[in-house]
């Protein structure tokens, strides 16, 4: 009788909260196209954020190489569980091979400077730093896409560097190796953007979010067991947390991109500088100081100044929109 009271009650549980979420999905069906996208964007930053949190803390315990495998392996199983059966061979059928491969390499650069970062500055600078993305991706955008720039998006972008001036203080501590690892995620991501603009006209973004999974996981299982170290079984969920943030966080940023064009959500992406300042308080008790808050609302502002001055393709990702 204790048993089937038990399940009993367990069964209630369960289908309680499956009605909860049928409410939830209702509801956000019932909302606007534009209310829905912020809200998906939104969403999107706090993964994000939720993601660097975890992410800093293992690198406390384990290589960073190890933290990277993880997300992507677990965001790898994610799709194949949830969309390789209705998906099968779609999923990695694509027209630019190459393209998808060497997007997906920037992508697994970018992590891993971003993580060997966070494993030694605070959040909340290494995020500011790696918002010069945007800022690179308009001056690359010159070079590769040959679009043009005003004159005063080229005073925002040198702005933009100036900021990163504000946080890094040549001369002081903050100027370190970890500082390089900061400005090479950056210099990954802006060049993952402009693949990403070339593809998004071009091919399903579920295939291209796979490929990015594929690509990691298969390169750092080439290295990172030879120096990975024994996980503890309380740090197992969080190594199961950083993958479902990565893979969650991308897809949302792709429902968005459905309901709204990248102009719209990019000023929405930067709000992920706010969250990752308050969660690096109240996790590693860190608090940026007034030169690194004056260079990350200089960085901020010029590249929502570039950004507005952008002309956005369909399904084009807005830069803010860093992992």
């Amino acid at each position: 009788m204790v048993g089937y009271n038990a399940s009993h009650r367990v069964s209630k549980t369960i289908t309680s909260d499956g009605r909860v979420l049928q409410i939830v999905f209702a509801r956000l069906r019932t909302l606007a196209p534009g209310p829905r996208a912020i809200l998906y964007m939104m969403c999107m930053v706090m993964c994000f954020a939720v993601l660097e949190t975890t992410a800093k803390y293992l690198t406390t315990y384990y290589p960073v190489p190890q933290v990277v495998w993880a997300r992507y392996t677990v965001h790898m199983l994610l799709m194949l569980v949830l969309l390789g059966p209705r998906m099968r061979l779609d999923l990695v059928r694509t027209a630019n091979p190459f393209s998808q491969l060497l997007r997906a390499t920037l992508l697994l650069g970018s992590t891993l400077c971003n993580f060997g970062a966070l494993s030694r500055l605070p959040m909340a600078e290494v995020k500011a730093i790696s918002f010069v993305s945007p800022l690179l991706v308009a001056l690359f955008a010159v070079w590769l896409l040959h679009e043009s720039l005003t004159r005063d998006r080229w005073l925002a972008i040198l702005a933009g560097f100036g900021g990163t001036l504000f946080i890094v203080r040549p001369g002081t501590a903050m100027l370190s190796p970890a500082v390089t690892l900061a400005l090479g995620s950056a210099l990954c991501y802006s060049l993952y953007q402009i693949m990403t603009r070339r593809l998004s006209e071009d091919e399903d973004p579920l295939v291209t979010l796979f490929y990015t999974a594929l690509v990691g996981f298969v390169a750092m299982s080439l290295f990172a067991p030879l120096i990975s170290r024994p996980v503890s079984a309380a740090h197992v969920p969080l190594f199961l947390l950083i993958g479902c943030m990565g893979a969650l966080g991308h897809y949302l940023l792709i429902r968005a991109l459905e309901l709204q064009p990248a102009s719209t959500l990019s000023p929405f992406g930067y709000t992920q500088l706010i969250w990752v300042a308050v969660l690096g308080y109240l996790v590693f008790g860190n608090v940026p100081d007034l030169h690194a808050v004056l260079g990350m609302i200089i960085i901020v502002g010029s590249g929502l100044y570039v950004a507005w001055g952008h002309k956005y393709a369909r399904r084009e990702e807005p830069e803010s929109a860093i992992e």
